[in-house]
């Protein structure tokens, strides 16, 4: 079967999954769909707009589409593929053709996707990196949506462990959004896989980012969020994996933090809340077949010099783990805002504590070592 004749199934509008699925049931393989008349096409059901469509496919489009597929390292992933994910098929909103820029074959590990705000937290990058790393290495492959914020550490965060990681694309697979992320893009082609349903040359559109969260959680067992905002597309991505009979899992933050309502919202809705690796583990484990045991944490391991002085340790209880001004602070601990300048100093170069705006201090969430 031609590459030609998948795309132009695969760039037919209004066509679909379904309707190739149906159509191939029929006719047998993408080439006799295309030289199927137009008088038996409309007796298979299809409408005016696809059998056009079929005959005469976008040229630009098509051509465009075809060199990318001959490029080094690019692959057109259809439905009756064997590399294609059975996972993904079983949503029955799989799309027909999958552009991928890397390995092919790992869009069929377990893989988890984990996604949050564009707009994160120093503490919740630092807790989308720290999961992705400890369940990289425990044999999940960590599927995000290359956005700033957390998909961007969780990417990061598996690479870094030497684990694999996915990238779903809102955009044609020969374009990166956002452009800042063009290195990691790259890295992320070279050691796992960038994947689109959309062909070469589409744009980032706001309507596109959706249909990238459903393809998301469609490979996933399950999905983890991150910091979300009560619009969060993160919430998005996670509908999709309830409705799919995947697992949803939620980090709790602060009750005063905007970034945490859509998270609890989804723990109200009966999403897991998780604090360490090992609860997503615990709940994948089954699924995935075998997980390797996931291993500590070296931040985790290393003690903190300030948790040898005990006015630190008042400070550290004093903050609790909601954001905090110094006048707070003075008023808890009983320190002087002189004492709690440089003090605050050394827990923020120690990674304890991060700098808010506003003058305001929180402590920095870790991912328990407990996993």
């Amino acid at each position: 079967m031609s590459v030609e004749s998948w795309l132009t199934l695969c760039i037919a509008p209004g066509l679909g999954v379904a309707g190739t699925q149906r159509l191939l049931e029929k006719f047998g393989t993408a080439d006799a769909i295309l030289g199927t008349s137009a008088a038996e096409l409309e007796a298979a059901g299809l409408d005016k707009n696809i059998r056009d469509a079929l005959a005469h496919p976008d040229k630009e489009t098509l051509q465009s589409s075809l060199d990318w597929a001959a490029g080094d390292n690019h692959h057109l992933v259809h439905c009756r593929d064997n590399r294609y994910p059975g996972l993904l098929l079983e949503t029955g909103q799989a799309p027909v053709c999958l552009f991928v820029a890397g390995d092919p074959d790992i869009l069929s590990l377990p893989q988890l996707a984990i996604v949050g705000s564009r707009n994160a937290t120093p503490g919740g990058i630092d807790t989308a990196s720290e999961f992705a790393k400890h369940l990289g290495q425990g044999g999940l492959t960590i599927t995000s949506g290359l956005a700033a914020g957390i998909d961007t550490a969780a990417h990061r965060g598996a690479l870094d462990a030497a684990g694999k990681t996915i990238a779903i694309l809102g955009t044609g697979p020969d374009l990166v959004y956002p452009p800042r992320n063009r290195a990691l893009a790259e890295e992320i082609s070279a050691h796992g896989a960038l994947v689109s349903e959309f062909p070469p040359g589409t744009p980032a559109r706001r309507d596109h980012f959706p249909r990238r969260n459903r393809l998301m959680s469609g490979l996933s067992l399950g999905t983890l969020v991150i910091e979300a905002g009560m619009r969060s597309g993160a919430l998005i991505t996670a509908r999709y994996s309830g409705d799919y009979g995947r697992e949803v899992f939620a980090v709790p933050g602060s009750i005063h933090s905007p970034l945490s309502k859509g998270c609890h919202r989804l723990i109200r809705q009966g999403a897991k809340l998780v604090e360490t690796a090992a609860d997503v583990a615990d709940e994948l484990g089954s699924l995935a077949g075998s997980l390797q045991s996931l291993p500590e944490s070296a931040a985790d391991l290393q003690k903190c010099s300030a948790h040898k002085d005990p006015d630190y340790a008042k400070l550290l209880h004093s903050m609790g783990h909601d954001p905090v001004s110094t006048n707070q602070l003075v008023r808890r601990s009983g320190l002087t805002a002189e004492e709690l300048s440089s003090m605050l100093l050394i827990l923020e170069l120690e990674g304890r504590v991060d700098t808010l705006p506003g003058g305001r201090f929180q402590q920095r969430v870790k991912v328990d070592r407990a996993i």
